[in-house]
């Protein structure tokens, strides 16, 4: 079984963020092998590089090479748990497709948090 990076960037000031949150702690208890984080994109502006977070929940899932899914979600955590079984059962294939410029972004914010977060 794969190790994941799940982040969940958010906002603190933004309910759908606040409301979520329950859930996704709760899914990180589900998933135990998986790292969560919680990843404020105010407080932590410096590290999304050229990230640009239009809305919430946005979500970042990769393995320790490469990013596997980056975007918006609804906020509605049975769907992060079908992408997180996905991810498991493909080998953690990469689903959808960004440009290149937000890939390599995203990639770099990835290995941030897998070498920052205990």
């Amino acid at each position: 079984m794969i190790n994941l990076l799940v982040a969940c960037l958010c906002a603190e000031w933004c309910d759908t963020c606040r409301d979520y949150r329950a859930e996704f702690d709760l899914l990180g208890k589900e998933f135990p092998q998986h790292r969560f984080v919680w990843f404020d994109i105010e407080d932590n502006s410096e590290q999304l590089g050229g990230i640009d977070v239009e809305n919430f929940p946005t979500l970042l899932l990769a393995d320790k090479e490469k990013v596997l899914f980056a975007g918006t979600m609804l906020p509605q955590i049975s769907r992060l748990r079908r992408l997180l079984m996905s991810a498991q059962e493909n080998g953690g294939e990469q689903t959808g497709a960004l440009p290149q410029a937000q890939m390599d972004a995203y990639r770099t914010l990835a290995m941030s948090l897998q070498e920052n977060v205990g």
